[in-house]
């Protein structure tokens, strides 16, 4: 039986997630993909087709998750794990000293908790060759004031994507930062801007697909590290 890639790609309804979802079944790949939106999901699967197998629900929902595990056991194996679904939080976005801490509590459940929880089930359904990617910001690298809630969830994502690539050297394990894109998510942290100058995911999409080729050592990387015409 010929071996078809397999991928659990979360937040896969809009933006970055979809882009890849549809890049990834243009390849030929299978992909699971989960969101919390139903309604766009269900389009999502209707546009992709059979390829394309929608699991609605929350992230940060154990019962969620768990539904998630036995679907992906089904078919045996994941080759890839992208952990897309991700909190901005209130917005606009609240400095440190004001921030609702139930807010932020579920901004670290879902960009910290629920990704590692993803992983733990997914990790025995891992080829040996297999991929992880966990999506990055670089709101978790520079601080920005008014990003403390994000900002802190996407730095705590990080290192714990480095510690898990150690504990895991079989695997590849990476951070990957997309840069800013025109995303319902990017138009949130500036409500009052026009975003339009900012690239659509799909642009993005190929520079994660030659990270996925090019495999290189476990680690953090951006886009721009794999810009068309930037070998490593």
């Amino acid at each position: 039986m010929t071996h078809r890639s397999t991928a659990l790609v979360t937040g896969a309804s809009a933006g970055f997630g979809l882009a890849l979802a549809r890049s990834l079944i243009g390849r030929g790949w299978r992909v699971i993909g989960t969101a919390r939106r139903v309604d766009r999901l269900a389009g999502v699967s209707s546009e992709l087709g059979e390829a394309f197998l929608a699991v609605p629900g929350d992230i940060t929902d154990p019962a969620h998750r768990a539904e998630l595990a036995e679907v992906s056991s089904e078919f045996g194996h994941l080759d890839l794990l992208v952990n897309n679904a991700s909190s901005l939080g209130p917005s606009p976005m609240p400095r440190l000293a004001n921030y609702p801490l139930d807010q932020l509590e579920l901004v670290y459940r879902t960009n910290v908790i629920a990704p590692l929880a993803v992983l733990q089930f997914a990790l025995p359904l891992l080829d040996p060759d297999g991929v992880v990617v966990n999506i990055s910001s670089d709101a978790g690298v520079e601080p920005y004031p008014d990003w403390g809630g994000y900002g802190s969830s996407k730095a705590a994502l990080d290192q714990l994507t480095a510690i898990l690539a150690a504990e895991h050297p079989e695997l590849s394990i990476y951070a990957f930062d997309p840069g800013d894109m025109r995303t319902e998510m990017h138009q949130a942290a500036f409500p009052d801007d026009d975003i339009s100058d900012r690239p659509e995911p799909e642009t993005v999409v190929p520079a994660l697909l030659r990270l996925l080729e090019q495999r290189p050592k476990n680690g953090r990387y951006t886009a721009a590290d794999f810009a068309a015409g930037v070998g490593r």
